[in-house]
């Protein structure tokens, strides 16, 4: 029997909406180009004309799920008003961090095929060449550039930041964190994040940040 011609338009672009749809719903294990041709409709050697193999499906995937982390990202900086380049600095790395664990609890799938079943996050992609390790060695620079983070601090403050906030999106994406209720969630999200801003800081200079 033949096929009805494929109608979609784009079909690369179609194999790539399905292949987010696929991991939001079963995660990165359920991603395959002979599922992703059953969903849009083609034939398995139609999608392998984009796509020579699942690595390269994975790759497009994990591309937009990047988009959609730095979007994330970018919505929660957009939240930062203060005038006061201390505060302010001091704010955008918390809502970096509150960006990231956002996606994560949201995108559970995304998240888990960009740093747990992804080997190595894509590079050089994004069209302004963002990621979320350079936005955050962006705002620790911005810290030391307004005299809260002391230089001589700055060295490994990246590691530390993003071990603690990914150590704590993975635990309650699938880890034993996973059933805690939101309102203790967000709770032991903002002890985390004042404790990395307290930790960071000159000890004694400046006032308390509340989230």
């Amino acid at each position: 029997m033949t096929r009805a011609p494929y109608h979609h338009g784009n079909l690369r672009e179609a194999l790539v909406e399905a292949g987010v749809e696929v991991v939001r719903d079963g995660g990165p294990e359920a991603l395959s180009l002979r599922e992703l041709a059953r969903r849009v409709g083609v034939s398995h050697a139609a999608a392998y004309r984009h796509f020579a193999d699942r690595e390269a499906l994975v790759d497009a995937v994990a591309e937009r799920a990047m988009h959609a982390l730095l979007a994330v990202v970018h919505d929660r900086l957009a939240q930062v008003d203060e005038v006061d380049p201390v505060i302010r600095a001091r704010r955008r790395l918390v809502q970096i961090g509150v960006g990231y664990v956002d996606f994560a609890l949201t995108e559970p799938g995304l998240f888990r095929l960009l740093f747990t079943a992804y080997p190595e996050p894509p590079e050089g992609k994004d069209p302004d060449g963002e990621d979320p390790y350079s936005m955050l060695n962006a705002a620790l620079d911005e810290l030391v550039a307004v005299g809260y983070l002391d230089p001589r601090d700055r060295p490994g403050a990246d590691v530390t930041c993003w071990s603690a906030v990914h150590g704590f999106s993975v635990l309650n994406v699938e880890g034993p964190l996973r059933g805690m209720a939101e309102p203790d969630r967000d709770a032991a999200l903002t002890g985390l994040l004042l404790g990395i801003d307290r930790g960071l800081g000159r000890r004694g200079e400046w006032p308390a940040l509340s989230r």
